[in-house]
């Protein structure tokens, strides 16, 4: 596979690639005629290994060195939360026999009886976990799992059309920047907000962050919040965000949320971050308080 292919299905950046390669050596992609990086599967299905528990807090230079066998023992002693159960079992089941007619039509059958933001709360964020522990330690494969966030991903844009926005506030512009390729919690993030009643506009990810400052002009947000997964490279997102804290208004307030602005050990002045959807709800309320009054 070539580094943009790589990126893609791996989840990390070619920075990120190039990075590790000159730092840890590992991945040691060969060369084409033109001299461009070609990997071969084993270093991408350990590069997928990685990026997973990267999700779940390693970092990265604990973990490259490690042979792939060391890695999934690490992933099978780094598992989230019960493996299955809570009525959640069905959709692993399902997934494994590749049966995406009757997964969507469970998926669908709980979201109507949940509710949008229980469906979040209560299957789909626990469910991202399950999917993920189960690659992790092969009982699904990769295409497996794409299967699944692609599914989820078009329930969810479904549910969100449903909602009309007109006339809602606050504007909420979302999105991620270039190398973040990660959109099933940018769509999450969207789903909560909606039913709270805001007004959401979707750029999807990795959009430059000329455009980000264009758009939130454009559609005069009140708040633009930024998703960041663990892999993305900190001192690059803490810049990118210190950046668009000082191109946009002051009264246009920044957020930024995912795994990867959770573990910012100095967020730039300026910036919110928004560790659980809970935390939204609550930005959100104190939002309007003000604006209320």
């Amino acid at each position: 596979m070539n580094i943009s292919a790589v990126e893609r299905d791996t989840g990390l950046s070619k920075d990120t690639l190039r990075m590790w390669e000159r730092r840890y050596a590992f991945p040691n992609p060969a060369r084409d005629q033109h001299g461009e990086r070609l990997y071969p599967p084993g270093q991408v299905e350990k590069l997928r290994l990685i990026k997973r528990l990267m999700d779940l807090g390693n970092r990265p230079g604990k973990l490259v060195k490690r042979s792939m066998e060391a890695l999934q023992a690490l992933g099978s002693d780094a598992k989230q939360g019960p493996p299955t159960g809570g009525g959640l079992d069905i959709y692993l089941k399902l997934i494994r026999r590749h049966d995406a007619l009757e997964l969507r039509s469970r998926l669908a059958q709980a979201l109507t009886r949940s509710g949008l933001q229980n469906f979040i709360l209560e299957t789909v964020a626990p469910l991202n976990v399950v999917v993920g522990n189960a690659w992790m330690t092969g009982e699904i494969a990769v295409y497996e799992e794409h299967m699944y966030s692609e599914l989820i991903q078009n329930l969810l844009r479904s549910a969100i059309a449903s909602i009309q926005p007109q006339g809602r506030t606050p504007r909420v512009l979302l999105t991620s920047l270039p190398q973040e390729h990660h959109g099933i919690g940018l769509l999450m993030a969207e789903a909560m907000l909606a039913v709270e009643g805001a007004c959401c506009i979707s750029l999807g990810t990795r959009t430059p962050l000329v455009d980000i400052v264009k758009a939130a002009a454009a559609h005069q947000a009140d708040i633009v919040a930024l998703s960041f997964s663990s892999s993305y490279p900190e001192t690059r997102a803490v810049e990118a965000l210190k950046q668009l804290r000082q191109t946009l208004p002051a009264a246009m307030r920044v957020w930024a949320g995912g795994v990867g602005a959770a573990r910012m050990r100095k967020p730039p002045e300026g910036v919110q971050p928004v560790v659980d959807f809970q935390q939204m709800i609550e930005l959100v309320n104190q939002w309007r308080t003000p604006a209320a009054a």
